[in-house]
């Protein structure tokens, strides 16, 4: 009976140890095709991944390229735009053309100071100026010199003549029409005939009272007779006053 057991004992012992094997098999096998499991996932991932990469570079390089073409092209773009201001100088080239202040000669500034006084002062013609300026018995200027001063000269030709006008009436008491042939006269002023016209036209004057004291000096310097007086004041070699302003005066001499 006792072998009996024994062999029993050694029956379960083998069996134990038989299921311990055959359970640590079952783990290993687990393990392992957990583990194989794990990498077949990534692998194919990393598969699937490099072909986007590579597609993803492909597309960056082409798209690259237009890109530096379009920069090329907005680089050119502005050098075109710049160019209408690059030829900017040349349009300001006529105003270097144009003399200095430096460049008028000594003598052409000397005159132009020369009639600016006389129009300051005389009140001349622009004629009479460059007369003047010119004679062997004034100035002595060229023509040149003269010319360039006479069209330079900051004056006002008709204020020049109705200053003259004023002075002829208040220093003379001359006629409107005597003031007028002064005033224009070739061998007088000078004026042109609408700058004598505008003087005689603005004049401020009472011609009645210039007769008085024309009539006045004939009888106080000349001795002359009122009938006498009444001509020269009427002539037209003389005063040239109206009939009006003759008898005007002649009837107040002794007033």
């Amino acid at each position: 009976m006792v072998p009996a057991r024994n062999g029993k004992k050694k029956g379960l012992i083998a069996a134990g140890c038989g299921c311990v094997v055959l359970f640590l098999i079952l783990v290993g096998g687990c393990s392992v095709f957990a583990f194989s499991g794990s990498d077949d996932p990534k692998a194919a991932e990393t598969t699937a991944a490099e072909p986007a990469e590579l597609d993803g570079e492909a597309e960056e390089v082409v798209d690259a390229e237009p890109a530096e073409g379009e920069e090329l092209v907005e680089d050119e773009a502005p050098a075109e735009e710049e160019s209408p201001a690059d030829e900017a100088p040349a349009e300001e080239a006529p105003a270097e053309d144009a003399p200095a202040e430096s460049e008028v000669p000594a003598e052409h500034t000397s005159a132009l100071n020369s009639a600016q006084s006389y129009s300051d002062l005389m009140h001349m013609s622009k004629q009479g100026l460059f007369d003047q300026l010119t004679s062997e018995y004034a100035d002595q200027f060229s023509d040149e010199a003269a010319q360039y001063a006479v069209d330079n000269v900051d004056t006002d030709w008709n204020e020049n003549a109705l200053a003259s006008a004023e002075s002829y009436s208040e220093t003379m008491h001359m006629s409107k029409a005597g003031i007028y042939g002064q005033l224009t006269s070739e061998h007088g002023e000078q004026f042109l005939s609408e700058e004598a016209q505008y003087a005689i036209d603005t004049i401020e004057v009472d011609w009645n009272e210039n007769a008085l004291q024309s009539a006045r000096s004939y009888r106080d310097t000349m001795d002359m007779s009122p009938e006498a007086i009444r001509d020269q004041l009427t002539s037209e070699y003389g005063d040239q006053f109206t009939q009006e302003q003759a008898d005007y005066a002649i009837e107040n001499l002794d007033g």
